[in-house]
């Protein structure tokens, strides 16, 4: 059974055996926050729990490095969603130790694209398009300047309400445990 089947059988006893009224919430976030973080394994579900959050509490918003690449790219505008239009009231950067994005090697990765049939010529279109495609894949060199970097380009958005805390945390994603980055209370104080 491929893994489509596989999800698609789950699906069909979980919806008949009405398993979701367990997560039966609204679409605001109970908590007022919303939480970017990253798409590791590790955090699937360490990323709340350590957090105190259960389902419903806030919007999460994952990628690779929780990173926000570009200002007007799809994390800053969830992000602004999360604030303008859903009902949150705080944000959480959370980057984690032992980060995937923190030790990328670009030229594998683009050697794996090349191998899984990205044509070379693909990578020459690009550039000269003006896009780095070695830049747009890199990822972080520190994990706690990468969310405070975070942190720094939502408070200087030109969209962003800036008596909004923004707060930064980094995360072990073998044992749960918080560093505190940013203490978002303190910079609207300010």
């Amino acid at each position: 059974m491929s893994l489509l089947e596989s999800i698609l059988s789950f699906n069909k006893d979980f919806v008949e055996n009405k398993d979701y009224e367990a997560y039966t919430t609204s679409k605001t976030p109970s908590k007022k926050a919303v939480l970017l973080t990253c798409m590791d394994t590790r955090l699937q579900d360490l990323s709340t729990k350590a957090l105190g959050f259960n389902n419903g509490d806030l919007k999460v918003v994952k990628n690779a490095g929780a990173t926000i690449s570009h200002p007007y790219g799809s994390t800053m505008r969830s992000l602004l969603v999360g604030i303008y239009a859903l009902g949150a009231e705080e944000i959480i950067i959370m980057g984690h130790k032992d980060c995937g994005m923190g030790s990328i090697n670009v030229d594998e990765v683009m050697n794996t694209m090349k191998s899984r049939g990205v044509d070379e010529q693909v990578f020459h279109i690009l550039e000269h398009s003006g896009i780095d495609v070695s830049n747009f894949l890199k990822g972080f060199d520190d994990v706690y300047d990468n969310v405070r970097q975070n942190i720094e380009m939502i408070y200087s958005h030109p969209l962003f309400d800036p008596k909004v805390p923004v707060h930064g945390l980094v995360i072990d994603p073998h044992t749960g445990e918080l560093d505190l980055v940013h203490n978002g209370y303190e910079q609207i104080q300010n």
